[in-house]
């Protein structure tokens, strides 16, 4: 049993003096990860691209909370701005330990009228910004030999979802990018897991009158803070990587 024991505890690793990364992390899912990273003793670096005012209050919330933390604003869909954020924040806060590849769009409308031009800023968006800024962090947690990469991808990847073919096809990339960093990265010390949520009460879901909180089996939207647990077990965890977490109210199982 003590043998057992241990093993639990080395598992769920202490994330203080870890610094995290969350792309898009001004407001939503990304707003509550770095509250609750932060919680953990993380220092946080809030990259935002539109929402400065948001990005600002959550830089104080997170200070209050006792913790290190900055904030970027950069495109991550462009590679220069990527460059310069990942150089800003470990100038500040020390080298990314743990990623969070959050930033997302979800542009809606007829999947007839969808045009190359809604396609290729979809898939740079969500998919090619992931592959961006963990190519840019990966050197330094090579070397360090410690490190977690964490997609947050979306159901519409399993389902094909109520967005789009657009929006399916970039998080469903997100979960092959995800699994090919896992095999190449196992050996040294770095996880790549997905989270898959779906229909978490986001000014997106708001914003879009064709999802409603009927449509699943739970019968109520599910919470920001619901999917930032999953985030921080997957930063503690250091057995656990290759995977898909599916956050959905029990809309798609597995």
């Amino acid at each position: 049993m003590q043998s057992i024991h241990s093993t639990m505890v080395l598992s769920m690793e202490s994330l203080t003096g870890k610094t995290a990364l969350v792309t898009g992390g001004s407001r939503g899912i990304g707003r509550a990860t770095a509250r609750s990273l932060a919680t953990r003793g993380c220092a946080i670096a809030i990259n935002y691209l539109h929402s400065a005012e948001d990005a600002s209050s959550l830089l104080q919330e997170v200070r209050d909370i006792g913790s290190r933390a900055c904030m970027v604003q950069a495109d991550v869909s462009h590679p220069d701005e990527v460059t310069h954020m990942v150089n800003a924040v470990s100038q500040e806060l020390g080298p990314v330990d743990i990623l969070v590849n959050n930033a997302g769009i979800n542009p809606t409308k007829p999947f007839l009228e969808l045009d190359l031009s809604d396609w290729n800023q979809t898939i740079q968006t969500n998919l090619t910004s992931a592959f961006l800024v963990s190519q840019a962090v990966l050197p330094s947690m090579r070397q360090r030999q410690w490190g977690r990469l964490i997609f947050l991808s979306s159901i519409a990847a399993q389902t094909g979802g109520v967005i789009g073919p657009h929006y399916a096809a970039s998080k469903a990339g997100m979960l092959g990018l995800m699994h090919s960093y896992a095999n190449l990265l196992a050996k040294e010390g770095i996880t790549s897991n997905a989270i898959a949520p779906a229909l978490i009460e986001t000014e997106m879901v708001r914003q879009n009158k064709t999802i409603r909180p009927d449509m699943l089996p739970v019968g109520r939207f599910g919470h920001a803070e619901e999917v930032a647990q999953a985030v921080v077990f997957l930063a503690s965890n250091s057995y656990t990587t290759g995977q898909t977490i599916n956050l959905n109210g029990g809309w798609y199982m597995s």
